[in-house]
């Protein structure tokens, strides 16, 4: 339980590098495929499927940032993992590396509309979508 008595939940956001995020939250906001998910402590179960966007998590009363890549979100108990491909702090937004990222995933995305079957079309609109999220989260940030 928080100290000033609202109730938390065990949060741990994974990406294949490890835990971006792992501790007692208040409360997490996720991008679900149809819009975004509020978990709270004591949340119905769930499993969802995330799109690439913005993380917030609310812990000690304060929110921190990130954005995400795609992924799975689960909720059971009062316990959460959302496992993302990737998950970045607002704070640690590195902008011009991201804009880099927007123009080689457009490339791909291009390549990909001109019928070059070596380009997974999918993955390539998910990466140009995770590039611009982190511009626009640094943005916020």
């Amino acid at each position: 339980m928080a100290e000033d008595g609202q109730r938390t939940f065990d949060l741990s956001l994974v990406t294949p590098e490890g835990a971006a995020f792992e501790g007692e939250a208040e409360m997490l906001i996720v991008p679900g495929a149809a819009g975004e998910i509020g978990v709270l402590a004591r949340h119905a179960p769930l499993v969802a499927m995330l799109k690439a966007g913005e993380i917030r998590v609310k812990t000690g009363g304060e929110w921190q940032t990130f954005a995400a890549g795609p992924g799975y979100c689960t909720v059971k108990q009062d316990r959460a993992v959302v496992l993302v491909d990737d998950a970045v702090r607002a704070e640690d937004i590195d902008v011009e590396q991201a804009r880099r990222e927007v123009e080689e995933a457009r490339a791909l995305l291009e390549r990909a509309q001109a019928g070059d079957e070596e380009i997974d079309r999918w993955h390539a609109e998910q990466r140009l979508r995770h590039a611009e999220n982190k511009i626009a989260v640094a943005g916020r940030g």
